[in-house]
């Protein structure tokens, strides 16, 4: 007579270690799907927005899905002249002062993580005192000094002015990075012949290039956002860049809603463009030191 043995129940924590795993593969994905839809709910509401006709827009009772669809918003936006001049200068102005910051920050952050020199530890101090000022503090001396110089309504006082008060920025985290790198480094290659400038170039640049993105990103996305020293200084329309000049949509004498809306959406694509196309730089430079 065979005899039939049960095997015994698992434990208790094992059962709940196995449910929670179970559970685990569904609460997860949605509640990242709950966090992503969090972020991107205004964007979903401002594409929205876009695709319905302005009076659309400040009806009431508001409804999530447009009443009535309007397609050509986007087409009508490209298609003015004002907003493409904005375009414009917004980007001159970005990618400009990104040039002047990267160009200035890297030799100031490497002359001063290499060299020791008297006030450096003052120096480095000060750098980080700028940051805590924000330029709608000092806009009236501002719109003061270049109206001296008859700079106002240049692109020239933009551009310095977010130059100015990015590059702090750009020195300090640069000035950190130069810093992790041990100087043997340094010395291996002035041994085979690397003079100093050939040294920053091809050697340490290689090496900080998470930092120089990192700069790259904070005073792209910065420049193109500024707001306040852009409305004071920046007088003629068609020389506006795109965070003012949008607000033309809606005045006291019209509203264009959705063109607002679209104007918004397009002034998004390049700087979601720019962080595609460096993103795999900053996240390479990231997670080089995980793995020996």
């Amino acid at each position: 007579m065979a005899v039939v043995t049960r095997a015994a129940p698992a434990p208790m924590g094992t059962r709940r270690k196995v449910g929670w795993a179970r559970a685990r593969r569904y609460v997860l994905p949605l509640v990242g799907l709950a966090v992503a839809l969090a972020f991107l709910g205004p964007y979903i509401v401002m594409v929205l927005n876009s695709l319905r006709p302005s009076s659309d827009v400040v009806q009431t009772p508001p409804t999530f899905l447009p009443r009535t669809w309007q397609w050509s918003t986007f087409g009508d936006v490209l298609g003015d002249q004002r907003f493409l001049n904005w375009l414009k200068t917004s980007l001159l102005v970005a990618t400009s002062s990104t040039i002047i910051v990267v160009l200035v920050a890297v030799p100031a952050a490497y002359f001063t993580a290499r060299v020791r020199f008297a006030g450096r530890t003052a120096f480095l101090f000060l750098v980080l005192i700028t940051q805590m000022f924000s330029p709608t503090s000092l806009v009236v001396g501002l719109y003061r000094e270049f109206f001296d110089l008859n700079l106002v309504n240049t692109y020239l006082a933009i551009i310095l002015t977010n130059s100015a008060f990015n590059l702090a920025f750009a020195i300090w985290i640069l000035h950190g990075f130069f810093s992790s790198i041990p100087k043997e480094v340094e010395e291996a290659a002035h041994l085979d012949g690397c003079s100093r400038f050939g040294t920053l170039t091809r050697i340490m640049l290689p090496l900080t290039m998470p930092g120089v993105v990192t700069a790259v990103i904070f005073t792209f996305i910065a420049a193109w956002n500024e707001y306040v020293v852009a409305l004071t200084l920046m007088l003629d329309d068609a020389k506006k860049p795109l965070t003012v000049g949008i607000t033309s949509y809606v005045t006291g004498y019209e509203q264009h809603w959705d063109q607002l809306f679209a104007a918004s959406i397009i002034a998004i694509i390049p700087v979601v463009i720019l962080f595609a196309f460096i993103e795999k730089h900053l996240v390479r430079g990231l997670t080089a030191g995980s793995i020996k």
